[in-house]
């Protein structure tokens, strides 16, 4: 699972906001953008227990979810400033459109323990790799790397703004690269593969819905296209330039999600693979294998610079986003509207640091770190998938109820495209409460318990709680007087 590295710092802006002109684009540029944007090798090792069958877990997702939900998004991007919370707000309702961009900024509550877990794993093959199981050391580096994230961002470090680009060449790219050309050499020389490669295993086996459970993890891997379709009026021909784009930028990203997970099923097994260190599995295996195991820790400071350039990256832009439409709608109370000297939203960076350090304990107290990673980063896809929920209900709507607003981009049969992405996000959330065969012998119960706390809490009752209590105080002056004026 992963997130785009590009912050959406313009993705979910006031209706008010005052319009750009944007710089012209390439489709070829919006192609390598999105794919930058979208692609990691953090879920990896999660499809690598399927062996060749996560070729079919990818493609149906990209199918039934990437798909409609870039085409859908660009439409709406190339009609309505202002993101999701526009979007949602015009389709529906305005506290609905709240609710989107909270999802938005919730999801990463739960992002950046999963995401932190796999450095932590990653940090531990330079140290010690036993280390990697170690639940105590696990929640000590999340915390420890979370606050040092909150104090850098917190200082309105203008660097960051390059530093996803740089993760991607150094902590994708050249690492994705290497671990598929080592397996293939691998291969070449007459190794088995620990996970067959014959045409029988191109499905997955049944052996219930826990057979399925992690295709819900690729939702959230795909998430992130829509930030990328508010580039969609800089192109110089839209309607034809942006399917081509996209379909290219569906391309690369499936060839970085599944070669990779396929180098790892050829030498880690599925029974010993685990869900936030698999990656350096195989690359230690790899360099084990052909006498180059001092490589292993240049490998992992590069899946590391990655890592730590997304978090760092993304720390501030959702907060940014939930922060503006607040002082614009006064929808969070004055203490978390507040900026610090910087003009960073320091008091929301804070209260989400002490969510964050509570359910980063949560690896010190559960004694499997890849279970506590999977309950993670199952939360976080649920939450995400509301606003998926929402954006093609509003789609839907504003094509019925304003077909005759101005659209740069019109996405062909979009009832269809819609009906299909909700019904996946639909069903991806159900399956999503279902425990992956991973789990063994643990309660089912206490499983689905953990993941409905999470989804109701995170994703629907402290939401419905500011809106409840929302007081027309918690407006900002300017803004109260900009809506009188209007």
């Amino acid at each position: 699972m992963d997130m785009p590295a590009d912050a959406p710092r313009d993705e979910v802006r006031p209706a008010r906001t005052r319009a750009v002109s944007a710089p012209r684009l390439s489709w070829l540029t919006l192609a390598l953008m999105t794919t930058a944007s979208v692609a990691s090798l953090r879920a990896a090792p999660t499809m690598a227990v399927y062996g060749l069958a996560c070729v079919f877990l990818y493609l149906v997702p990209a199918v039934v979810f990437l798909l409609p939900t870039a085409l859908v998004s660009a439409e709406l991007a190339s009609g309505w400033n202002g993101g999701v919370y526009r979007w949602v707000s015009e389709g529906l309702s305005k506290p609905l459109g709240f609710l989107a961009v909270w999802c938005q900024f919730a999801m990463t509550i739960f992002y950046y323990p999963s995401l932190l877990a796999f450095v932590a794993s990653t940090i531990a093959y330079i140290i010690d790799p036993a280390l990697a199981s170690s639940g105590l050391y696990t929640a000590i580096v999340i915390m420890v790397l979370y606050w040092t994230g909150v104090w850098v961002s917190s200082r309105g470090t203008k660097a960051l703004a390059g530093l996803s680009s740089w993760g991607l060449v150094i902590g994708t790219l050249v690492p994705g690269t290497i671990l598929v050309v080592l397996g293939m050499v691998f291969l070449a020389e007459g190794n088995p593969s620990a996970a067959p490669m014959t045409a029988s295993h191109l499905l997955p086996q049944w052996t219930g819905l826990a057979s399925l459970v992690l295709i819900v993890n690729n939702f959230l891997s795909y998430s992130g296209m829509e930030m990328n379709a508010v580039h969609v009026s800089s192109l110089k021909n839209p309607a034809k330039e942006y399917p081509k784009s996209m379909f290219l930028a569906m391309g690369l990203v499936l060839l970085i999600f599944i070669l990779p997970a396929l180098a790892i099923s050829w030498v880690v097994p599925a029974d010993q693979t685990s869900l936030t260190a698999g990656v350096m599995q195989a690359f230690e295996a790899f360099f084990s294998y052909f006498h180059i195991g001092w490589m292993t820790p240049i490998a992992a400071v590069m899946l590391i610079s990655a890592s730590l350039a997304g978090m760092l990256t993304w720390l501030a832009g959702p907060s940014k986003g939930l922060l503006e439409i607040s002082r614009s709608e006064g929808y969070l109370p004055p203490y978390l509207q507040r900026l610090n000297r910087f003009g960073v939203q320091q008091n929301i960076l804070v209260t989400q640091g002490v969510v964050t350090t509570i359910i980063a304990l949560g690896y010190a107290f559960i004694p499997n770190v890849s279970n506590v990673y999977w309950i993670f980063s199952t939360i976080t896809t649920q939450v995400y998938l509301i606003v998926y929920l929402l954006m093609f209900v509003a789609a839907m709507k504003l094509r019925r109820n304003q077909p005759d607003h101005p659209r740069g981009y019109r996405v062909p049969a979009l009832n269809v495209l819609c009906t299909v992405g909700l019904l996946a996000s639909a069903a991806a959330m159900v399956i999503g409460f279902v425990p992956p065969s991973q789990f063994g012998g643990g309660s089912v119960l206490v499983y689905v318990c953990i993941i409905g706390a999470g989804l109701g809490i995170l994703g629907l009752l402290i939401p419905w709680a500011f809106l409840r209590f929302r007081k027309p105080s918690w407006q900002t002056e300017a803004a109260r007087e900009e809506e009188a004026t209007s």
